[in-house]
Formats: C-alpha cells, sequence, structure tokens
C-alpha cells in the first residue's frame, strides 16, 4: 500500500537496511542466511532502491554479503537500485577497497563518513573526495557512482551560499542527488537551488564523468571541471574564504581548455550569458564567501564569417556577479 501510494504521485521508494546482525540504529539487520529473502520481499513490496548499511558486520562477511545481495536483487527480476555502504567501512581507498569489483556489485557506494547538518561536514567530505580524486575519479561512471552522502540544503547548519556551493560541488562531482530535509518546511530559496534545471541537468549528464579539482590557489580559491556531453563542461570557482568577496581573475587557457576555441558561457545560477569568450581572454569572477561561481561552457560554431558577436571581443573582461 504505501508503495502504491508513493508510485501513484510519480515517486520511487526506497527502503533501508543492515548487512549485520542489528543496523546502526539497533533494529534487526539482514544476516547472510537471509539475504535472499529480504530481496524477495523488497520486490514484492515494490520498492525501488535500497541502502544497505554495515554496521555490525565483519569484513568477511560485508566482502560475501554485498554482492550476495547484488545477486540476490537481480534474480527478483524487479529493478532496485542498489547502494552499499562497503567502501566506508573499509576506509574506502585501495588496497581495501577494489573499486573495479564494487562498480561491478552497487550501482552507487557510500566512500566515508556520514554527512551532519553542518559546514565542516560538508568541507571534510570534500577535502577527502578530492585529496583522494585519482582513485575516486575513475570509478564512477553510468550504473556505478561515488556517493558523498546527502545534501543537507534547506535544513539549519548551511548559509544561503554554502547550500549554493554543496549543490554545485556535489554535482560537479556527479554525486547521487538525494535531498535530506523536510519538504513541509522548505524555504523558497532552498527550494530554488534544489530545483536548478541546469544544475540538475549537468549532474545527470549522459557520460557520466566525475569531475576534478584542477587549482587550488593560496587565496583559498579552488576551481573544478567535469567534462560533459557535446564538448560541454562545467566550472565552479569555489571560495574557502570567509572574510568577504574575492575578485578572481584567469583565462581558459590558464584551466588548460583547447587553444583557438570559443565558448558560449552562462552562468549557472544567474543564467547571465557571456558568448564568444576566447580561451586565450582573461575573465574575472567575483566570489562570495564560503560560495561559488558555477559556469556551463560549450564551444561556439565557427567559423565566425557573418555571425554577430554577444559579449567580450579580445581584452574585454567580463565580470559575473
Amino acid at each position: 500500500a504505501l508503495a502504491d501510494y508513493v508510485h501513484a504521485r510519480g515517486l520511487k521508494l526506497g527502503i533501508y537496511g543492515d548487512l549485520g546482525t542489528l543496523t546502526c540504529g539497533g533494529y534487526p539487520g539482514t544476516t547472510l542466511d537471509r539475504v535472499e529473502q529480504d530481496a524477495q520481499t523488497f520486490a514484492e513490496w515494490g520498492v525501488d532502491m535500497l541502502k544497505l548499511d554495515g554496521c555490525y558486520s565483519s569484513a568477511e562477511e560485508q566482502a560475501k554479503g554485498y554482492p550476495a545481495m547484488a545477486r540476490a536483487l537481480n534474480a527478483t527480476g524487479h529493478p532496485i537500485v542498489y547502494s552499499c555502504s562497503w567502501p566506508a567501512y573499509q576506509g574506502g581507498l585501495p588496497p581495501k577497497v577494489n573499486y573495479t569489483v564494487l562498480a561491478e556489485v552497487c550501482n552507487l557506494w557510500r566512500n566515508y563518513d556520514d554527512i551532519q547538518d553542518s559546514w565542516d561536514s560538508v568541507l571534510s567530505i570534500l577535502d577527502w573526495f578530492f585529496a583522494n580524486q585519482d582513485v575516486l575519479q575513475p570509478a564512477a561512471g553510468p550504473g556505478h557512482w561515488n556517493d558523498p552522502d546527502m545534501l543537507i540544503i534547506g535544513n539549519f547548519g548551511l548559509s544561503y551560499e554554502q547550500s549554493r556551493s554543496q549543490m554545485a560541488l556535489w554535482t560537479v562531482m556527479a554525486a547521487p542527488l538525494l535531498m535530506s530535509t523536510d519538504l513541509r518546511t522548505i524555504s523558497p530559496s532552498a527550494k530554488e537551488i534544489l530545483q536548478n534545471r541546469l544544475m540538475i541537468r549537468i549532474n545527470q549528464d549522459p557520460l557520466g564523468i566525475q569531475g576534478r579539482r584542477i587549482v587550488k590557489e593560496k587565496s583559498h580559491i579552488e576551481v573544478f571541471l567535469r567534462p560533459l556531453s557535446q564538448a560541454a563542461s562545467a566550472l565552479v570557482f569555489f571560495s574557502r574564504r570567509t572574510d568577504m568577496p574575492f575578485l578572481y581573475t584567469t583565462s581558459l587557457a590558464k584551466l588548460h581548455f583547447p587553444e583557438d576555441a570559443v565558448y558560449e558561457v552562462q552562468d549557472v545560477f544567474s543564467g547571465k550569458i557571456i558568448s564568444g569568450l576566447k580561451t586565450g581572454d582573461s575573465f574575472s569572477v567575483v566570489i562570495n564567501p564560503s560560495g561559488v561561481v558555477m559556469w556551463y561552457l560549450h564551444p561556439m560554431a565557427q567559423p565566425w564569417h557573418g555571425v554577430r558577436q554577444q559579449g567580450p571581443s579580445k581584452g574585454f573582461h567580463p565580470v559575473l556577479l
């Protein structure tokens, strides 16, 4: 009945379980001898997603149980998205975590600590993911995703700027966008961030390539790049500063974009468009404290004969507020 109620409203139903004698909250878990029974029960209920945690289970039980549940879910014939906490219980990194095996077993997986409703928690997750991006980034792709945990936008711990930052940074990480907030009381500003259509389109780009941090400045400005389909890209300029807005100047050439290319740029939050930004052109962005500027870039058709340029010519420095 609950699944019917949820599905009738165009939504999906997820359920939580734990590969151990107890869940993390102390409720009954899924022991190895009950994996098939639980998978079949979830399928009969019409469940669309299973998050399988790992409290009260050993490394050996996890190594057997997570693949066993994947086989059991597939055997039901009912499509169920499978979220594993397996790597988080093994430190998240090789050699204890084999991401090749993980991608064959799970659709998404928790690599690191639970998120808390605080900016410090968001930053700690961000730091861990990008410090280890050489290992984590190749593991992600369509059907198998790194999961830095939920969006806490709309709760109590993040400011407006920090909320925009989490949305942009989770998007550039190709993270599953799972909200954790009370939709009955969510503010209009939080709702606007979470429902940004261009942001969601970038997040769900069909190539499924996870972005990387490409610049880390002494000024506490960081730049992240995510390649997208149709030769497009997403850039996030992020400020860790807490004092005042910062004017950051760079060029696409410094960010290793192709030479002699020309781009149309759209600010993901404001919608403003710069048309005709060349790789060699310098530009400046104003980034608020703990905030981001996010750009969606796609190459413009060339040659330029008969095409009216809108925006910067050589030497023009657009400033996006």
